[in-house]
């Protein structure tokens, strides 16, 4: 179980991957010796999985985003395995979630413009075997970002 230095240890370095020990140390009031065997602690137990840079995809030139609802003519595992393995090599999805409910996966889509994403929905995303449908949604503005809950 977590406590109140493992969550102060977890909202530091959600928003700065790169903290040092000492910096760590300083915000949670331990020395940085059991802060180290924490942050250890959190690595080895799975709860921090890794550490990534936040990269700005405007600043890349894709400053279109589109969520993408998918569903599929069958529900079945060979039908799931081969929407899944074709999906894995589009660059332009960024996130996918199987979901519940009346369509099968949602998708977020990062493309350059409106024209770009028609080419990737008609040219990429209709020709998997096994669509049935997509659905498109564009959002206006983000609201709210986040990367995990922490406690």
């Amino acid at each position: 179980m977590i406590d109140s230095f493992d969550t102060a240890i977890l909202r530091i370095v959600q928003s700065d991957g790169r903290a040092t020990l000492g910096k760590l140390s300083e915000a949670v009031g331990l020395s940085q010796t059991p802060v180290a065997r924490r942050l250890r602690n959190l690595e080895e137990s799975g709860i921090i999985s890794g550490y990534a840079a936040m990269i700005d995809e405007a600043k890349l030139g894709y400053d279109v985003s589109v969520f993408v609802s998918v569903k599929l003519d069958k529900q079945v595992d060979e039908a799931l395995d081969i929407f899944e393995t074709a999906i894995a090599g589009f660059p332009e999805i960024v996130d996918c979630w199987l979901m519940t409910g009346n369509r099968d996966y949602l998708m977020r889509i990062a493309t350059s413009s409106l024209a770009e994403f028609e080419r990737f929905l008609v040219g990429k995303l209709t020709k998997i075997p096994g669509v049935a449908s997509i659905e498109s949604s564009i959002p206006l503005r983000r609201v709210k970002s986040g990367l995990a809950r922490t406690v």
